[in-house]
Order: structure tokens, then C-alpha cells, then sequence
């Protein structure tokens, strides 16, 4: 593996660096930034603790550079500016669109094959976004927003049961927030299920407050959060790298896949050194489908939204 870019060095990219430089996955990460000064910053700190927490991964910022990302195998794209109190993540479209488009763009002319993963928000459409500004494979381009809400619904599980989150095992569909689609009927600890374990309104408590999980923390902190984000991205990068073939929920385009079209959401895929090699569809009950089916058109309101803006030729 050559070389692992992250594009923004806010809280996020930051995070998303130093998770990688310490699982030692590369030899090269390259953090770019638009702000003078502050990847260049961020990476030396980063590499300062090299030999604190023992990792060879060298870590280079750089100011809007783009040639120096040439060559990256993956590259994930954090761009934009961050949710405010108050804002819908719809908000934040026409500003971060026009960004993660340019961002794109310049990714795609120095490292034609590489694999994006985007973590901008409003996740789903910017993901969107990115692809048609890439005009990649749809494999190749695809939004972390499933592992880190699962890692939300799983830190709450453990909460309320007083039990590790390594053994909780859940799955969430759908577009990231309001509209996800959390599945308690795929909710396990070590195999146990979660509705033996949890009655109703306790689940859908859960259920919930992992919706709003990323509003809960900006309503906390006056800012998006960061160390999940960052973590949960690494964590597909690594599952690329080391050819893992892990089973994630995955932003990615669907194409006939539980009977939606032209939608860009989460769903379960195999995630490898190919990128997304396998699209796992669910046999989901009734009323499951049908709030996959009501996310998917809050999503597609949203695309709609990026396609009447005309920013992209067909």
C-alpha cells in the first residue's frame, strides 16, 4: 500500500490520520488541509508520537497540495465545514457540495484509481456527490456514516446492559440520522438477542438516541464529533488495506438492491482491497422494508436537491 490520503484536517481528518499512523497500515499518510499551516501542524504532532506509540506510518501535511497526494491507493474525504446548533444536516448541502465536488475532482487527476471514502456531511448526498464528480465505479466510492452509527447504538447497548460493546453484534440500514433504519431483529450479545435481553421500550429508547446521536454531541460540544468519525473511517480504510473482506454498513449506491434505484445509503457490503465487493441484501419483514423504502425517498429528496443545482455534467 503506497500511500493513504485524508482530505481535511479538521477534528475529523485529524482523527482519521492518527488512527491510521497507529494501526501502522501504511507506509505514508498525507493529510491536506485548505488553512495555511494546520495539516503541516497536525501531521508533525501526529509523528512526534511515533516512537511514544510505537508506529513507522509517516504522517506529511500539506497546504491544498494536491500533487502531493499523487499515487494515494486510498483517499478519504472529510471535507467541509462542520454542523452548527440548529442546522440541519440539509443545511449544510449547497456549501459542502461545491467543496467535496472541487476536492473530488483534484483526488481523481493525481490518483485515478484510488478509493474514496467520504465522511463529509450530510453524508449520504455528499457521497453522492463525490461520485459524480469522480466518475468512478460506484464500488470504488462509497460514505462511512453505518460503523460509526453503529458504534453509537452499541456503546448505548453496553450502557444499558453493563456488558462489553466487543460482544454486542448489531446492523443499521438506511440514510445516516434521522431516517437510519436500526434493525434490533439483527441485534445480538455474543449471540444472545437482543429482545431477550431488552424489552420494547427500552429498545426503541436505544434506537432513538442513536438517531440523534451526532446532534446529541453538537448540542454537548457546540461542534460535529470527531473521535467516532475518525475512528470508524480508519476502520474501513483497514478492512481495504489488509484485504479483510469484513461485513460493514456502508453508504453506497443501490441498483435494484432491496427493490431501490438511484439511491445513495447504507446497506450491508463485504469490504476488501476492491473496495465494496459485495452488496449483501437482507430478507427484511414488512414493516422493515417499508422504513428502508420511506429513508430512501427522504434521501432521494435530498440527491434531488444536489441534481437541481446542475454542478455536475452528465
Amino acid at each position: 500500500m503506497k500511500k493513504i490520503t485524508v482530505i481535511g484536517a479538521g477534528n475529523v481528518g485529524a482523527t482519521c490520520a492518527n488512527v491510521i499512523a497507529h494501526k501502522d497500515l501504511t507506509r505514508e499518510v498525507v493529510l491536506v488541509d485548505i488553512k495555511e499551516g494546520v495539516a503541516e501542524g497536525k501531521a508533525l504532532d501526529i509523528w512526534q508520537t511515533s516512537s511514544i506509540n510505537n508506529f513507522n506510518t509517516r504522517v506529511i501535511g500539506v497546504t491544498n497540495d494536491y500533487l502531493k497526494t499523487k499515487g494515494s491507493s486510498i483517499v478519504v474525504i472529510t471535507s467541509g465545514l462542520p454542523r452548527k446548533p440548529g442546522m440541519s444536516r440539509d443545511d449544510l448541502i449547497k456549501t459542502n457540495a461545491l467543496i467535496v465536488k472541487e476536492v473530488t475532482e483534484k483526488v481523481v487527476k493525481y490518483s485515478p484509481e484510488a478509493i474514496i471514502i467520504v465522511v463529509s456531511n450530510p453524508l449520504d448526498v455528499m457521497t453522492y456527490a463525490a461520485y459524480r464528480a469522480a466518475r468512478k465505479n460506484s464500488s470504488k466510492v462509497f460514505g462511512m456514516a453505518g460503523i460509526l452509527d453503529t458504534g453509537r447504538y452499541k456503546a448505548f447497548i453496553a450502557d444499558a446492559l453493563g456488558v462489553s460493546p466487543k460482544d454486542i453484534h448489531s446492523l443499521l440500514l438506511g440514510g445516516h440520522g434521522d431516517s437510519m433504519v436500526p434493525l434490533p431483529r439483527f441485534t445480538s450479545v455474543s449471540g444472545i438477542p437482543i429482545t431477550d435481553l431488552l424489552n420494547k421500550e427500552e429498545i426503541d429508547k436505544i434506537v432513538e438516541r442513536t438517531k440523534k446521536g451526532g446532534g446529541e454531541l453538537v448540542n454537548l460540544m457546540g461542534t460535529s464529533a470527531w473521535y467516532a468519525p475518525g475512528a470508524a473511517a480508519a476502520q474501513m480504510v483497514e478492512a481495504i488495506v489488509d484485504d479483510q473482506k469484513r461485513i460493514f454498513p456502508v453508504c453506497t449506491l443501490l441498483n435494484g438492491e432491496y427493490g431501490l434505484k438511484d439511491v445513495y445509503m447504507g446497506v450491508p457490503v463485504k469490504l476488501g482491497s476492491n473496495g465494496i465487493e459485495e452488496i449483501i441484501e437482507l430478507n427484511l419483514e414488512k414493516e422493515e422494508q417499508k422504513m428502508l423504502e420511506d429513508s430512501a425517498n427522504s434521501v432521494k429528496g435530498v440527491m434531488k436537491v444536489l441534481d437541481d443545482m446542475n454542478l455536475f455534467e452528465d
